[in-house]
């Protein structure tokens, strides 16, 4: 069975002169996997550097999807929780939205879910 992947920006990076910067949006689901270390033998973590185009992503799920976080499920993955939007592009089904790749992260690999 192929792992999901996600894709997240490597902290401390810079915008032209200013920073360094962390991605807002990353902190939570960064946050789970601190408290969930399992996730990241579940999960194929990437931390990707923060200027686009970013390759990595946009090798899977095109050049319009490359935000990040993003968690590219793995090909064999059924979702356990079927509430989680889940988007995709060509056939392989990502998840954009950090809310929800908590959710599908804590559904499918059986840990706490957020109160």
């Amino acid at each position: 069975m192929q792992k999901d992947q996600l894709f997240m920006l490597r902290p401390g990076f810079f915008k032209e002169s200013e920073g360094p910067f962390y991605c807002g949006d990353a902190v939570g689901v960064e946050g789970l996997l601190s408290f969930f270390p399992q996730l990241r033998s579940a999960v194929d973590v990437h931390y990707i550097d923060a200027p686009r185009p970013r390759a990595a992503i946009v090798a899977l799920i095109g050049e319009e999807n490359q935000s990040a976080p993003v968690l590219v499920l793995g090909a064999d993955q059924v979702p356990a929780d079927a509430g989680v939007e889940i988007r995709s592009h060509q056939g392989v089904r990502f998840i954009d939205a950090p809310d929800q790749i908590r959710r599908y992260l804590s559904s499918q690999y059986g840990v706490a879910q957020v109160s």
